[in-house]
């Protein structure tokens, strides 16, 4: 059985015991978390709409992080101009408990 979920502006496929990388949540590592917003619910037969109205998947958190670094650069030729920054994106390790569709 596997589900489809958004959260943090994207999508993912799930099944129970997957250990997936979401944007930042505001939960502690140990903690359950449940995401609602379940957009379909496979196994023997795919439901969608409103056939998973009530579903929801439920997850633990497994720690917070950071993701590795991206360095941006701008540079515009013939000015002398030259920046530097990095970036590196928060992330949260989340492990798949249990589909409920």
């Amino acid at each position: 059985m596997y589900a489809i979920i958004a959260t943090g502006g994207k999508q993912y496929k799930v099944s129970e015991g997957d250990v997936i990388e979401v944007e930042k949540l505001d939960a502690e590592a140990g903690n359950k978390v449940t995401f609602d917003q379940v957009l379909a619910v496979g196994g023997d037969t795919l439901k969608v709409a409103k056939d998973v109205a009530g579903a929801s998947v439920e997850a633990t958190v497994m720690e917070q992080g950071k993701g590795r670094k991206v360095v941006v650069y701008h540079f515009k030729p013939k000015t002398g101009y030259h920046k530097k920054n990095g970036h590196r994106q928060a992330f949260t390790r989340v492990k798949i408990d249990k589909i409920n569709g």
